[in-house]
């Protein structure tokens, strides 16, 4: 009989977002006159930037003709698109990234599982928590990790907690790790990273020869002129540092599917004969084997997030959330709840009152105001006590949504 891969009978009885679906859909079922206003998931709502469907739907015309039809693409992308992207999202803020250290892909969720592909089963990991799920669960399915405790916790991960009493800065451990995942502006937090404090982990890295996973997916809702969107803003990041972003939260993409990573030429990693060997062909090599690339139609969208016309809109799309962000703040804030996050980023992170737990506050949330947001255990074991308010949703729902907070959620 075929054998399976038993590192997926230790994650955790469920992914957190099927969870809260099937208590939503349970609630649904019995509550059938319910109007149910969900701000859980991270998803976008609001349409395609016209720029965008613009220039798809003028791909699109292209593939209908032989003579601009187009078949497989290379795999690290189109040249011109990632041409963009290096000048306007790295070298207009001085960082230096080349075009061809850009890999274009379907998602920065992907590629931050995928990433691991290229490393080896021993080293050591580490990870913020509260966490995005997904770089835990990808670990644990690829065997660096073993089974989890009471609290969620799984042993051979080093958990670097950030809660309110440190600020919801990512401490610097005091033993030595080779793989660090780091999120700012943070999901599920909203919490963000100064240049000093990046500097001290990029210092932290090249001290012990660790490299930095940056997911830098929510760079463009930072408001703060003086907070860094990108780690290689940081002075030695580029001997140390791996890149994610994606065109998701900012351009709409959720649906339409296109991100990238940057891994840097001038970045190694030991193999185990003791040689040292440059990360970015091994990325090359994953990329060629295993993806087959982007749809040229959907990256023609992505390179007209940096017309004129794109730029516009994609400026106006994330105001729109970000006034969304304010709008719960505020009004949990009026509601007596203890709020964080949602100035520099599209999620606000609440204290549950009245000492209830992640869970309880999440169903006393859906029964009481018929509202859905996400529970910070889902997180991590810092996270508990904690919940994620998303902003990404209509201004409609948004504002009803906080009425019916204000109006029948009381903190005693």
């Amino acid at each position: 009989m075929a054998t399976i891969n038993d590192n997926y009978l230790k994650l955790k009885a469920g992914y957190l977002f099927p969870e809260i679906a099937r208590r939503v859909n349970a609630f649904a079922e019995a509550n059938p006159g319910a109007s149910i206003i969900r701000l859980g998931i991270g998803d976008v709502t609001e349409p395609l930037p016209s720029a965008c469907r613009d220039a798809m739907i003028t791909a699109v015309e292209e593939m209908g003709d032989r003579s601009s039809f187009k078949g497989y693409g290379p795999e690290q992308g189109y040249a011109w698109l990632r041409e963009k992207i290096a000048a306007h999202d790295f070298q207009a803020r001085g960082c230096e990234v080349s075009a061809d250290e850009i890999f274009i892909s379907d998602g920065s969720k992907c590629d931050c599982g995928n990433i691991l592909d290229i490393f080896g089963n021993d080293n050591a990991i580490a990870v913020t928590d509260p966490v995005y799920p997904v770089y835990v669960d990808t670990n644990v399915m690829a065997g660096h990790t073993g089974d989890s405790n009471d609290r969620g916790e799984y042993d051979g991960l080093v958990y670097l907690p950030i809660t309110a009493e440190n600020n919801f800065t990512a401490q610097i451990p005091s033993e030595k790790v080779d793989l660090i995942y780091l999120c700012f502006p943070n999901n599920p937090t909203g919490a963000t990273a100064t240049k000093d404090h990046l500097k001290a982990w990029v210092d932290y890295a090249n001290a012990h020869g660790s490299i930095i996973f940056f997911d830098a997916a929510y760079e463009a809702f930072i408001t703060d002129p003086e907070l860094p969107h990108s780690i290689y803003e940081i002075e030695g990041a580029r001997s140390c540092a791996i890149e994610f972003r994606s065109f998701s939260k900012n351009a709409g993409f959720t649906g339409t599917r296109c991100a990238f990573t940057v891994v840097p030429k001038t970045l190694t990693a030991k193999a185990a004969d003791g040689s040292e060997v440059e990360l970015w062909k091994l990325w090359n090599r994953r990329q060629s084997t295993k993806f087959n690339g982007v749809s040229y139609i959907v990256q023609r969208g992505a390179e007209a997030v940096y017309s004129t016309e794109g730029q516009a809109q994609i400026k106006a799309l994330v105001g729109f959330y970000m006034e969304n962000a304010r709008i719960i703040r505020e009004k949990l804030t009026e509601a007596g709840l203890q709020v964080y996050g949602g100035t520099n980023a599209p999620y606000v992170w609440v204290k549950t009152p009245n000492g209830l737990t992640s869970w309880d506050f999440f169903d006393k949330l859906l029964h009481t105001c018929n509202v859905v947001g996400t529970p910070g255990a889902g997180f991590g074991a810092a996270g508990e006590g904690y919940f994620r308010i998303s902003a990404f949703n209509s201004r409609e729902n948004v504002e009803e949504a906080m009425k019916r907070i204000t109006e029948k959620f009381k903190v005693a």
